[in-house]
């Protein structure tokens, strides 16, 4: 895995400290500090590495919002499939987790303006599986998916696939390894990562599904902090610092369609 030179975290991080002394830090849960949902076991986005430092790039994100925002940030652990009520229970003010943002969630929550672009995928096996195209070539087969997700509702949708829900990725990933699983439905960039990153015995396959768009999840009534991260956001694509993050960790700019 490509780690970020110590110089471009300077620029990064001081360019971003700039940035925050030019606005007031809008309001939070704690004064001065940005609390911030994230799974941990979701690489490349949110995980700890090999010391057991958070890592990822939500989390490198997240850091550079924070002090866009003049804000602390302080990282929640907390499970995928529980994430999103922990935000309507005031256990934390954002999530930076790469959560869709859809038409159901926004009746509930605010998202920020998109700050990642990917797309589902399919992945099988890299030895066993099947090669294939699409959902429809899921029908009866055990694929295995996040509870919860907009990849579960998109399993659910297409009709006659054996469903197998998990609270986190690790477990899925495992079982699709061992062989329990025909396939699995996620995010093409964790895939690629994955495939990549931690050899394991895994491939993309068929894509399916249009074009995703990742926000800032937050409470509707935090209304001056959804302002000021769009902007912080704003600016972060505007100087190029998301195409950077984007390069550092996919080795490509996916803060654009």
């Amino acid at each position: 895995m490509r780690r970020i030179l110590p110089l471009l975290a300077l620029t990064l991080f001081a360019g971003s400290a700039a940035h925050a002394q030019a606005q007031a830090a809008p309001p939070t849960l704690t004064r001065g500090v940005l609390k911030i949902a994230i799974e941990g076991t979701y690489a490349p986005f949110t995980y700890k590495d090999d010391k057991g430092n958070l890592t990822g790039y939500d989390v490198d994100f997240a850091r550079l919002l924070a002090a866009r925002l003049g804000l602390k940030p302080e990282f929640v652990l907390t499970e995928w499939s529980g994430i999103l009520a922990g935000l309507q229970a005031n256990k934390y003010d954002v999530i930076v987790n790469q959560v869709g943002i859809t038409a159901e969630r926004q009746k509930t929550i605010a998202f920020s303006e998109p700050y990642t672009y990917s797309r589902p995928q399919i992945a099988v096996h890299s030895v066993k599986g099947a090669d294939y195209k699409a959902l429809a070539d899921l029908k009866g087969k055990r694929v295995g998916v996040g509870l919860g997700t907009t990849f579960e509702k998109d399993l659910i949708a297409a009709g006659g696939i054996n469903i197998v829900t998990y609270p986190g990725t690790p477990e899925y990933l495992a079982d699709l390894a061992a062989g329990r699983l025909d396939a699995i439905y996620n995010d093409k960039l964790l895939i690629g990562y994955l495939a990549k990153s931690q050899g394991l015995p895994i491939k993309g396959v068929g894509s399916a599904g249009s074009v995703d768009q990742m926000g800032v999840a937050m409470k509707k009534t935090n209304i001056a902090l959804k302002v000021a991260i769009d902007r912080a956001t704003r600016q972060m694509k505007a100087d190029g610092t998301l195409a950077k993050l984007g390069e550092k960790w996919f080795g490509q700019d996916v803060s654009k369609p």
